[in-house]
């Protein structure tokens, strides 16, 4: 048995503990708490915590709850990396009843193929995707 556990209850959250793993992130960088809070109010997330229930990792998926969700703010923290936590946090919303009738689900990553590839994620066809990237000073 795992020695740490995952929920998808969003009052457990530690958004200032999240904020500071965001505003560090290659995707992220100096991401304002207001903005982390109001994105995880918007989406579902699933979470990892030790026994002592401290938080050590979060997932997010921004979706409508019927058709699309966009996986996005994986992290978990550097002391518990390499334990499948990261994989186990995706496979829980991968697996949340609410999600059970999308059609497609997307990602993006700089680094962790790896860890998507084995839940079943592959690379998109260029050919029908698009993407608007607004100023990121919209965020900072």
């Amino acid at each position: 048995m795992a020695p740490w556990t995952i929920s998808t209850d969003p009052a457990r959250l530690d958004l200032d503990r999240v904020h500071g793993w965001l505003s560090r992130a290659y995707w992220s960088p100096g991401v304002r708490r207001e903005i982390v809070e109001r994105a995880f109010a918007s989406s579902l997330s699933a979470a990892a915590y030790d026994a002592d229930g401290r938080q050590l990792g979060v997932a997010r998926a921004v979706t409508d709850q019927a058709t699309f969700a966009w996986l996005c703010d994986v992290y978990v923290d550097e002391a518990a990396r390499g334990h499948g936590i990261a994989r186990a946090m995706v496979q829980a919303l991968l697996d949340d009843p609410r999600l059970q009738t999308l059609r497609r689900w997307c990602l993006g990553t700089r680094d962790a193929h790896g860890v998507y590839a084995k839940l079943g994620f592959g690379p998109v066809d260029a050919r029908i995707w698009m993407e608007l990237k607004p100023d990121p000073a919209r965020w900072h």
